[in-house]
């Protein structure tokens, strides 16, 4: 099975450790690999759009019998999810309202049992096994190990009586630690979460903040392809976060996260920093203390909101976005990053409450900055021109909507291939509109 993956090779990257090389050329839009998962979950959210064990989105699911939860396909795919669901079916029954795992938690649980069934090495395994995922157990702050621990504790809670002789906590750390560093998520084409999963193959690339790959996923496999070209001997960079930010963001947020220093081309050039730091033109531009400050701001109302999010009403998160904007705006652009960043929460929760017109406003501001801080080929883009063309067409805006949802495709094309199931989607609502 160890013939590793056509076009490409395992090598030591320079500073980086283990990475992926291509050993032939590549052409943008071209598939480099596809790797399915080795164990993934799909999110209790989605449950009733989503068949747990393919991941298809349809309208005629049937539910398990036993706990109502889970949603199939058909017998087929029922049958094949059952030695994992099983995991899962009885506690549902048992703890009704209680049973709250986390999505982590739960896709742990599946790679032990996983781990068990098939010992040999599994097809997403070609070029890195999973029992190789760098832990960085020695990176860990006090934070980190509570999580840990609250996650292991849940792990023995939900699932002990399910998986005979557990693990030890030694074992465990290391193994939430793995998958917290080597995890994916899976989203669908507007980027709204789906699942979790390892994919192990796919976890050996490093990271660039200009990559010259994408992730995408079918179901639940997933597949890589190049937004650029690549020659052969070239390393096969991914992105592991969102882009939008400035290098000093990315850094920290890759430091915390996943315990490396970027020194990527765009981390040293700082090419976008500028124009994603765009101040409004005033008659005298602010003092630098003054968007010290701002920046300042703009990060506590960061996570201020991602953690009202859990409790607050959708009008007081609205509010929170519109009185964070109105003092930002007094001193950044409407193309300053912080600024999109609350107007994007704030066309979230527009959606969410069924304000197509509130969101459409957002959105609209939101998307001439995305194409241009984001890399060519960016899912963030094509999801806004897709979010927006949906709403136009909804709102009875035709020309808007078309225009819209073609420059999606023209990304999606490239980033999931011209035969995804996503792709025919949106070429099928442009062609009913003509």
């Amino acid at each position: 099975m160890n013939e590793g993956i056509e076009g490409t090779e395992r090598f030591l990257s320079p500073g980086s450790g283990r990475g992926l090389r291509a050993v032939r050329h590549f052409s943008a839009g071209e598939l480099v690999f596809a790797c399915p998962a080795y164990s993934y979950v799909l999110t209790v959210n989605e449950r009733e759009a989503h068949c747990e064990n393919c991941f298809s989105r349809r309208e005629d699911l049937f539910k398990c019998g036993k706990c109502k939860q889970a949603h199939y396909c058909n017998v087929e795919c029922q049958r094949s999810d059952w030695t994992m669901h099983k995991l899962e079916c009885v506690a549902m029954c048992a703890y009704g309202e209680n049973w709250c795992p986390s999505e982590t938690v739960r896709l742990v649980a599946r790679i032990i049992l996983k781990q068990r069934v098939t010992p040999e090495r599994d097809p997403s395994e070609r070029l890195l096994l999973l029992s190789e995922f760098e832990a960085h157990l020695d990176k860990m702050d006090s934070e980190k190990d509570e999580m840990n621990n609250a996650d292991i504790a849940a792990l023995h809670h939900f699932y002990s009586k399910h998986i005979s002789d557990i693990p030890g906590n030694q074992a465990l750390t290391e193994l939430f630690a793995q998958v917290n560093c080597n995890g994916f998520t899976i989203e669908d084409e507007e980027l709204s979460h789906l699942g979790s999963a390892v994919f192990p193959d796919v976890a050996l690339m490093n990271h660039s903040c200009s990559p010259n790959v994408i992730v995408t996923y079918k179901g639940t496999v997933s597949e890589v392809r190049a937004i650029r070209e690549i020659d052969p001997g070239d390393e096969v960079f991914n992105s592991y976060i969102d882009l939008l930010y400035p290098t000093e963001d990315r850094k920290e947020r890759l430091l915390d996260s996943y315990f490396f220093s970027c020194q990527c081309t765009e981390c040293t050039s700082k090419s976008k920093d500028k124009a994603k730091m765009e101040t409004r033109k005033l008659s005298s531009p602010p003092e630098p203390a003054k968007i010290k400050a701002m920046v300042h701001y703009a990060k506590i109302v960061i996570e201020e909101f991602r953690r009202a999010k859990h409790y607050k009403t959708p009008s007081e998160l609205l509010e929170i976005c519109e009185l964070s904007l109105e003092k930002m705006g007094a001193i950044f652009a409407d193309t300053n990053v912080y600024m999109l960043h609350m107007m994007y929460q704030a066309m979230g929760v527009c959606l969410y409450m069924q304000d197509w017109d509130g969101a459409l406003r957002y959105g609209e501001k939101i998307v001439q900055p995305y194409s241009v801080h984001y890399p060519a080929y960016s899912l963030n883009v094509a999801s806004m021109y897709l979010k927006l063309g949906r709403l136009y067409l909804g709102l009875e805006k035709k020309k808007q909507g078309i225009r819209a949802l073609k420059r999606a495709v023209a990304i999606m094309e490239m980033a999931h291939g011209k035969d995804h199931n996503y792709v025919a989607e949106v070429k099928r609502e442009i062609e009913e509109q003509k």
